[in-house]
């Protein structure tokens, strides 16, 4: 089994609570791909890998605060491969459906992790429920 993921890395991270908690608070998730370019890394030889890079945010409406992180992975493919991810997004901006899952998961993954340190440093509350022991009735 290959591992496309090479790198994951974090280039800049945002947290800020902006008022006080209280009342409804509705949460808002974003996580999109913003640009995808090729690097030159020495992997065993030198090759060709793909930078992806992403942002993550979560807003904490209305307007209590937000986590903004920017970051990028490192993808390895075979030539076909890489030339058809860099076409499709030239074309319409998109990931290939048979990258997206393990791209958009990796990301979640890292990502909800950083986002509950930083929030609780903050004291915003946590964006997604932790599982709770639930007392015996």
């Amino acid at each position: 089994s290959k591992m496309p993921i090479i790198g994951f890395n974090l280039d800049k991270i945002n947290v800020e609570k902006t008022s006080a908690i209280k009342g409804k608070i509705q949460i808002k998730n974003d996580l999109g791909i913003t640009d995808i370019e090729t690097e030159k890394i020495t992997f065993g030889s030198e090759q060709d890998v793909l930078k992806l890079n992403f942002k993550y945010k979560i807003d904490y409406e209305p307007k209590l605060g937000n986590i903004s992180i920017k970051g990028h992975i490192l993808y390895l493919a075979e030539k076909k491969e890489k030339d058809n991810i860099l076409k499709e997004w030239k074309k319409d901006q998109k990931l290939p459906n048979e990258i997206m899952p393990l791209i958009f998961n990796t990301i979640l993954a890292k990502c909800n992790i950083k986002a509950l340190t930083l929030s609780q440093e903050v004291n915003l509350p946590p964006h997604i429920s932790l599982p709770k022991l639930q007392p015996k009735k």
